[in-house]
């Protein structure tokens, strides 16, 4: 790997992508360590310690929620939108037929989910000060400085979309993935501290730190295998005729389907459902209701509660199934392989082919749900049942750390082998 990035460093082009990167990122970093003026960003920290939904948002942030700094919202604005226009192009035909006009349409897409990220910008930034307020941490600001936090906040997210766009453009991979990357190894310093402090103190012990430690490992280990497992569905294409007197021989091929491609949505989707009440009733702390859904432990809605494990599980297992097929369409993939002169050996076009899609998309989806599902309830179980203590630690930020990487070794890889360079990839 390093000999790659020797060789890559020789080629002035993919040099001056790395220091792009590399710059942005610089840039992007020091952003999150600057405060939004006038905030107290204490209540945001004992909150976002108490996981769920604002806990993620806080690791997906790199901590620049819990400092309340002008990038606390980051590109999560943006990724609510994308994810927001692709279930809509899925419900609306005019977004899907935009979708097939080729470059133009998925630029005109793109340009819509940008102006639906800044609405999502403002609505989380007004909910972020309506958090915030609830703490008396704003007592006493005036109109114009409320205006002044909401409006950094905006700008801050618009800057963090600007930044992520120009690595996508001049660097190397997906600039937004590559954001989200960063903030979350930069919180690994803090969780290794957290349990080193946990060590310290005599909350753990050297054995239950080396099994963590251990199972950790396979945790990584598993999720690598499966972020590289696909399921292949073998396809023969007939042969045809070329500039009317070549004949093409017939070609074999397969469609690969990714094990775990859905995994992060709908782990995002789940939590989501399951934290959006306790998220509602911190707005409201001294209402009955809210009471009972923060502190009863009875409740469903409670990490504490063997009853939001299940649920959790179960919405995660569904929103991948639901996610698996509104990504694929088993009719369109037969329709398109029909159109392409395509078959799958022993299976018959058309409605036979439809249905053995199906099939495949549900195995597919069982497998990765549950895998999705255990990563998912994996961190509540260790919070709730060990002494590890509100340490930074996600199955969904396993799941992007992991395909970031695979994604950013696979673009390494292809510009090294046009280069004739070994890269990477064996």
């Amino acid at each position: 790997m390093l000999q790659t990035l020797r060789n890559a460093f020789k080629v002035s082009e993919l040099r001056k992508k790395f220091l792009w990167i590399i710059i942005l990122v610089a840039v992007f970093r020091m952003g999150s360590h600057i405060p939004v003026p006038g905030i107290n960003s204490d209540y945001l920290k004992s909150i976002s310690q108490s996981g769920g939904l604002i806990g993620f948002y806080d690791l997906i942030s790199g901590g620049a929620f819990s400092r309340c700094s002008i990038f606390a919202l980051g590109v999560m604005p943006y990724i609510n939108a994308s994810i927001i226009m692709q279930l809509l192009t899925v419900a609306i035909p005019q977004l899907e037929q935009l979708s097939k006009e080729g470059e133009d349409g998925r630029k005109k897409i793109q340009n819509a989910t940008r102006y639906v990220s800044l609405g999502i910008s403002f609505i989380l930034a007004f909910g972020t000060y309506a958090m915030i307020s609830n703490s008396g941490a704003t007592v006493g600001m005036s109109i114009t400085k409320i205006c002044i936090v909401i409006f950094s906040l905006v700008v801050g997210s618009t800057f963090c979309m600007w930044l992520g766009d120009q690595i996508t453009v001049n660097g190397i991979g997906n600039g937004t993935s590559i954001l989200i990357f960063v903030n979350i190894v930069s919180k690994i310093p803090m969780t290794i501290g957290s349990i080193i402090a946990s060590k310290q103190a005599g909350e753990v012990s050297i054995i239950e730190i080396t099994l963590f430690v251990v199972f950790f490992v396979a945790l990584l280990a598993t999720v690598l295998y499966f972020s590289l497992a696909e399921r292949r569905i073998p396809v023969q294409y007939a042969g045809k005729a070329v500039g009317g007197s070549k004949m093409m021989k017939n070609q074999s091929s397969h469609i690969p389907l990714s094990i775990i491609g859905s995994a992060v949505i709908a782990i995002i989707f789940a939590m989501s459902v399951m934290d959006f009440p306790k998220t509602i009733a911190t707005f409201v702390p001294n209402k009955g209701w809210s009471m009972w859904v923060l502190n009863n432990t009875n409740c469903i809605f409670n990490q504490k509660s063997w009853m939001y494990l299940v649920v959790y599980s179960i919405l995660t297992l569904f929103f991948t199934w639901f996610y698996t097929q509104i990504t694929f369409k088993p009719d369109e993939m037969a329709e398109n392989l029909h159109k392409s002169t395509g078959f799958i050996p022993g299976v018959r076009p058309g409605e036979a082919t439809t249905q053995y899609f199906e099939r495949i998309l549900n195995k597919v989806s069982v497998i990765g749900g549950t895998l999705a599902a255990i990563l998912a309830v994996t961190p509540i179980m260790i919070d709730n049942y060990t002494q590890f203590k509100n340490i930074s630690f996600s199955g969904t930020a396993l799941l992007i750390i992991i395909g970031v990487a695979l994604d950013f070794t696979r673009q390494v890889e292809s510009q090294m082998v046009m280069r004739h360079y070994k890269g990477f990839l064996k």
